[in-house]
């Protein structure tokens, strides 16, 4: 029994945490920011202010976590953001095809607790900042809402993954919220004054069928008159979830203090559009539903953004423009929305995307005036158009991670954030990025520990791609299709096709390749052949002139006509794709974007790949076979396709494929990372959206390693994600390390990125 005397005034009870990073806010760019830095040895208190992590991504919002694949309705190909934002969609694949936002919270919560580094604060809000100077944050105070504790969190280094950015706010780094102008920063997108400056918020709704009849009775505060939204009409009983992205509202209040008058207008939409469901008559199949649930927090998209040494804009996503500190891409579309939201006369968004994926420097990640501050998150130093794409989670969590690994150098150096930015610490981080699974565009890992860079390499083959076979899969050529094929420098294979055609017809066929590295977009037409077909099966036999200066991807195009059907297959190998020039509404993408003529967007066609069990490749024959396979590939720097597979692929009638290792002298070894294939172009939404397989088809999901004298030193029998990291429980010294892997399955043969191999 607790008997407390009266007292005039009581304290909350308090706790001292120290540690070398303080992290706020447990979104999934501060979660990835965490797990990043916990992993290479440092001490992390993680705060975040709900009770599950992941902000809009978690249950409490249920939005889908997306970056530059763009639900694939783009032409940004292998796409998918990679190290710890990849291995948490992966194994959420694994977990939870279905998409249950539920599960989804707790493959977050799994990989946070997992890591002994990590101090995660739950439901533990900050609420003031203390500095050592005017320029450096020595601590924050913060209180759990839940265990009445009041926490005093002091560190070296902090940084704001807060979303409203909480502790950039209070510690007094110089932030903007609203647009800049057309003038300011030169970007031509800038919106207007009529448009709005803000991006709303969004509040989301699930139905259920319940097999009986229920009815429902509107609270007082739903909104009455349904039709005073301009988008009445398109409200449906089969969307919910995130698909009503834009029940959306704020962008003329203040996005931060006005958040509750928001959530509250939001509500009042939300009840009415279901009591117009319910109850207008005009929806005779919503006899049966009910709601299963209605958010309680809006999902927010823009509020204050933080100013770095380098501020984001239009003209760095457009162009494509390189940095010599990038540390993170990006690739969604520039997406700016009416200020009005559901209340606007205007279409929901404003989407226009660039040619391929861009960089994202490091001096867009930390505060320009608070020394030891670092940004994670929509918060980063971008302009708010530039904001438009970079705010998207995929983008967030990978700059997230950027972020964690800073940390970690910044300790080991005993430096600042701003530090780094010198040149040989920069070109360190960036290793220790690529190290642990970060793609960074243009460049390769080049790790002096790596044993690999002395090794050599063999396989026990290597495939001899010379043909896509048929297999009496005929599809009709609309839309149309290219098939994606990695081509040495020099002349091309002649490529031969089948088209089937009850009526003499004509099969157009083109050459294309990409104007600028790094990007997939076809928009140089090198040649253009037209065959004429008879009617039944026409052997086309396509041989073309030009001459390639260098390894790249060609796009062997064969413009739509619903007259003709062309032979697919089922064989999958990793770096080869086929696209086609598709529309999806729901990133803007219809065939072809057409821009206004002064708005500073590229005009171009879209050729996306279809999502599985779809999208298989042309059947098709080369009269040489494809290079770019070989073993060689795994030590290239590169664990993902780009000019190239840079994968070795072994041969499908391989039976046992083999990678083995050689040193001219015993090497000791404790370490090793192996990097397979979970296809970096599927864009693995997190909720909603259900997903045809759990592991991806290219993933190799069993292996074995052996010394040198045929010991098993490690064996997988279940893998499903793309980087294994290997820590042996004793060092083993070897000349030699084979690595035996089994082929995905008889349509698909066993891939290969990368191994690297350490001695501590």
């Amino acid at each position: 029994m607790i008997i407390a005397e009266r007292a005039s005034s009581r304290s909350f009870q308090q706790k001292l945490i120290a540690s070398d990073l303080v992290v706020v806010g447990g979104g999934l760019a501060g979660a990835c920011c965490a797990i990043t830095a916990a992993r290479e040895g440092i001490k992390v208190t993680l705060v975040q202010d709900r009770p599950v992590l992941g902000g809009n991504a978690s249950s409490e919002v249920r939005l889908w976590v997306l970056g530059a694949t763009s639900h694939m309705g783009n032409n940004n190909r292998w796409a998918r953001e990679g190290g710890v934002i990849d291995e948490i969609l992966v194994e959420n694949m694994y977990r939870n095809p279905e998409g249950n936002a539920v599960i989804f919270d707790t493959v977050l919560l799994d990989k946070v607790t997992s890591e002994p580094n990590i101090t995660l604060l739950l439901n533990t809000a900050v609420m003031e900042v203390q500095k050592s100077t005017d320029d450096t944050i020595s601590g924050v105070k913060a209180f759990c809402s839940q265990n009445s504790v009041e926490y005093m969190l002091i560190a070296p280094l902090f940084c704001d993954a807060s979303g409203d950015g909480v502790l950039g706010f209070l510690s007094g780094a110089a932030f903007r919220m609203g647009a800049e102008s057309r003038e300011e920063l030169g970007e031509k997108f800038a919106p207007t004054k009529d448009y709005g400056e803000l991006l709303g918020h969004s509040l989301y709704f699930y139905s259920k069928d319940t097999g009986k009849p229920v009815n429902f009775v509107a609270p007082s505060y739903a909104l009455e008159d349904i039709t005073s939204i301009p988008r009445y009409r398109k409200f449906n009983t089969k969307e919910f979830g995130c698909n009503l992205w834009w029940i959306e509202y704020g962008g003329r209040l203040d996005t931060v203090h006005e958040t509750e008058t928001i959530k509250w207008e939001l509500w009042r939409v939300v009840y009415g559009v279901w009591n117009h469901i319910k109850n207008s008559g005009q929806f005779p199949e919503a006899r049966n539903l009910t709601l299963e649930w209605v958010g309680t927090i809006p999902g927010k998209r823009e509020s204050r953004r933080f100013e770095g040494d380098y501020m984001l804009r239009q003209q760095d996503i457009v162009e494509q423009r390189e940095h010599k500190d990038a540390v993170a891409f990006g690739g969604w579309s520039i997406d700016l929305h009416p200020a009005d939201g559901v209340f606007s006369e205007k279409p929901g968004c404003n989407q226009w995307h660039g040619k391929g994926i861009y960089q994202i420097p490091y001096r867009s990640y930390y505060s320009r005036n608070i020394k030891n501050l670092f940004f994670a998150g929509r918060i980063i130093s971008v302009s708010h158009v530039a904001f438009g794409s970079a705010r998207v989670m995929g983008t967030s969590a990978y700059g997230g991670q950027a972020v964690g690994m800073a940390a970690v150098l910044c300790k080991r150096l005993n430096v600042l954030p701003a530090a780094l930015g010198d040149d040989k610490h920069m070109k360190t981080l960036q290793q220790m990025l690529m190290r642990s699974g970060q793609h960074i565009p243009g460049l390769t890992l080049a790790d002096p520990e790596d044993l690999m860079r002395t090794a050599t390499v063999s396989a026990s083959s290597v495939a001899s791609v010379n043909e896509l076979p048929e297999e009496g899969l005929l599809k009709t050529l609309d839309p149309a299709v290219a098939q994606m094929l990695p081509v040495s420098a020099g002349s091309l294979p002649v490529f031969t096709v089948h088209a089937q055609t009850t009526t003499a017809t004509s099969l157009e066929v083109e050459l294309r390749i990409c104007s600028k590295t790094g990007s997939y977009t076809p928009d140089v037409v090198l040649e253009q052949k037209t065959v004429a077909l008879t009617p039944g099966r026409n052997c086309v036999k396509i041989a073309f002139d030009t001459v390639l200066a260098s390894t790249q991807y060609v796009f062997i195009t064969f413009r739509k006509n619903p007259a003709v059907q062309l032979h697919f297959t089922s064989r999958r190998v990793t770096g080869v794709l086929s696209v086609f020039n598709l529309v999806n509404e729901a990133v803007s993408n219809y065939g072809k974007q057409e821009p206004p003529e002064d708005i500073g967007i590229d005009a171009f066609e879209f050729w996306c790949p279809q999502r599985r069990p779809e999208g298989q490749n042309l059947a098709i024959k080369m009269s040489e076979p494809l290079k770019g396979f070989e073993a060689e590939n795994i030590r290239n720097g590169i664990a993902r396709p780009t000019d190239k597979p840079n994968a070795w692929v072994a041969d499908l009638n391989d039976k046992k494929p083999t990678l083995t290792l050689t040193w001219q002298t015993p090497k000791i070894i404790r370490n090793i990372v192996l990097k397979f294939d979970t296809d970096f172009d599927h864009p693995m939404e997190s909720v909603l959206m259900g997903h045809p397989e759990n592991v991806m088809p290219f993933c190799v999901r069993r292996y074995v390693l052996r010394d040198d004298e045929g010991r098993v030193v490690y064996e997988k029998t279940d893998n499903h994600q793309t980087m294994n990291v290997i820590r042996l429980a004793t060092p083993m010294q070897t000349r030699q390390l084979t690595l035996e892997v089994e082929h995905p399955s008889a349509n698909v043969p066993a891939a290969v990125f990368e191994v690297l191999c350490y001695e501590n």
